[in-house]
């Protein structure tokens, strides 16, 4: 009987304990915190139905508006024709944005690279990351489009200003993500090598890049397909060519929907072909280390 009252004992402490972590699941304790993030929701709740509330349609049907983009965007894409451009000329456009893609990521990754090592912490100065970091910071913060806008002011339309552009956004994004990297090395790897007499290249070259290849590439990978649909609105905005230009003359100069949906199709394959590719290079270097 002692030994059934027991396990029965047990079974509710079991119970119990199951049911408060459950219930602290479902309604989580309060604390300052929670209080807060609570508040702003609400506050943020009630500004959103103040401005629906409040906004002046001008006679404008939203449900209307909303049937008609329902309709623009079956139209894009499940009656997609193209009659201004041959599916061939379409794929050489799309290839000149790659080429504006790869080569402003080609030239970002081989500057962010020694700019990623100077800001890495265990591997430079304090001063010099100091500086290089706010540096990148303060060209991160300024939009990319607005950056290629501002060379194309210096430079003139065209892609030359693109590239330029977009090379120099990709620098301070990519020397940030590689010198994170590097700072996530082992110190005693470092250490060990400066003990055995190795310079400071030979640290860099022996130990840290290879350590850190497949995040190098990862980064570098991500920013290309970044810089791609970068590039295809680079393509309108600063008179870059390439299959943006097609894009945005077909939505606002001529507004045919269905050639929208044709080159919004083949930009679509080609970013999926890059995720393909890219995912198998990363798996390969994965297995080969």
């Amino acid at each position: 009987m002692q030994f059934e009252e027991s396990i029965k004992g047990w079974a509710q402490l079991a119970d119990t304990t199951k049911d408060k972590k459950i219930m602290s699941i479902i309604a989580p304790p309060l604390n300052k915190a929670s209080i807060a993030m609570r508040a702003i929701l609400l506050i943020l709740l009630a500004l959103t139905i103040y401005f629906f509330a409040s906004i002046d349609y001008q006679g404008v049907n939203v449900l209307k508006g909303l049937a008609d983009t329902f309709n623009n965007f079956m139209t894009i894409f499940l009656h997609p024709y193209a009659h201004r451009f041959t599916l061939g000329e379409a794929f050489v456009n799309v290839m000149i944005t790659l080429g504006l893609a790869f080569l402003s990521t080609l030239i970002g990754g081989v500057i962010a690279l020694f700019l990623g090592l100077l800001a890495a912490q265990n591997l430079a100065p304090k001063q010099v990351t100091n500086l290089i970091k706010g540096f990148v910071a303060f060209i991160r913060a300024v939009p990319t489009i607005l950056w290629v806008l501002i060379f194309a002011v210096a430079a003139g339309l065209g892609s030359a200003a693109a590239i330029i552009g977009l090379s120099f956004h990709s620098i301070s994004y990519l020397t940030k993500a590689f010198s994170e990297s590097f700072e996530d090395l082992d110190r005693s790897v470092i250490e060990a090598l400066m003990a055995s007499g190795a310079n400071w290249w030979q640290i860099v070259f022996q130990a840290v890049i290879p350590s850190s290849l497949t995040y190098l590439l990862s980064w570098t990978f991500l920013r290309f397909e970044i810089n791609f649909a970068n590039a295809v609105a680079m393509g309108a905005a600063a008179g870059a060519g390439g299959i943006g230009f097609d894009l945005f003359m077909a939505g606002n100069f001529y507004f045919d929907l269905r050639e929208v949906g044709v080159i919004t199709y083949l930009i679509i394959g080609i970013a999926i072909v890059l995720e393909v590719v890219s995912t198998n290079i990363k798996g390969r270097l994965q297995k080969s280390t």
